[in-house]
């Protein structure tokens, strides 16, 4: 059984999602061997992890992340929303995320922009990643497609994929155009025909966002190979508990 665990924004179902708590929480279970993550721009161009583009809903801030300078970010509070075991916890910068992960999980970067929102997050991702010599442990995805083809014009060697939940008639056309080798989709898009396309095509899939044991069996019936994408890793674990390769990482 190959279908790999993808924990979607850490450990999220428990800690506050797209926090270093998540993240490490995440990182203690052997079953966890990709991450997904969000990231976006400071005002003054620092790539920090955090899904929202507005801070209301996970931070005690207020506005748009974007408007932001990273000096007031990084002291906001993205955990009590959670619970008050997390009062301090605070946004990450990628670069803190690359540096806990370097060795230990592969991560699913997604480049969270909309159109011309942030031209320089491509590059910005990209140089704190290339410095950690970390191209074969990531895959940057997006719903932006112009934002992934820039990746590609200034990292060829990085994989990209393409986040969707729909299934169109084009989808693999429109893959190989962009030159992603990587495709992020909701989940109830996946059945037989299309991983069959997909695997003939050399494109990993990953199913997104599961939680519950008998849909995790049903994707893993239809491919062994989907990756499957959850806020719960525990169940997961659950679910595979016999069949699993967990402890070995990819």
């Amino acid at each position: 059984m190959n279908n790999l665990c993808v924990a979607h924004r850490g450990f999220s179902s428990i800690a506050p999602e797209n926090t270093m708590a998540a993240f490490h929480m995440a990182m203690e279970r052997p079953e966890v061997q990709w991450i997904e993550l969000d990231v976006q721009l400071s005002r003054d161009g620092v790539p920090v992890v955090i899904h929202d583009f507005t801070l209301e809903r996970t931070t005690n801030g207020k506005g748009w992340v974007k408007d932001t300078d990273w000096s007031a970010l990084k002291m906001l509070d993205a955990g009590s929303w959670k619970g008050k075991n997390y009062t301090g916890e605070r946004i990450p910068s990628l670069s803190e995320v690359l540096d806990r992960s370097c060795g230990r999980v592969r991560l699913n970067i997604e480049l969270k922009t909309q159109g011309s929102m942030y031209p320089g997050l491509p590059a910005a991702v990209i140089y704190e990643i290339r410095k950690r010599h970390m191209q074969n442990d990531v895959v940057i995805t997006s719903f932006e497609s112009s934002a992934l083809v820039e990746v590609k014009k200034l990292a060829p060697e990085l994989q990209t994929g393409l986040i969707i939940d729909a299934k169109p008639g084009d989808l693999l056309t429109a893959l190989k155009q962009m030159h992603c080798s990587f495709l992020s989709l909701g989940y109830t898009n996946v059945d037989k025909t299309l991983m069959q396309q997909m695997n003939t095509a050399g494109i990993r899939v990953m199913a997104w966002t599961v939680d519950d044991k008998a849909t995790m069996r049903k994707l893993a019936a239809i491919d062994s190979g989907v990756m499957i994408c959850t806020n719960r890793p525990d169940v997961w674990e659950d679910a595979f508990r016999e069949t699993s390769s967990r402890f070995f990482r990819p």
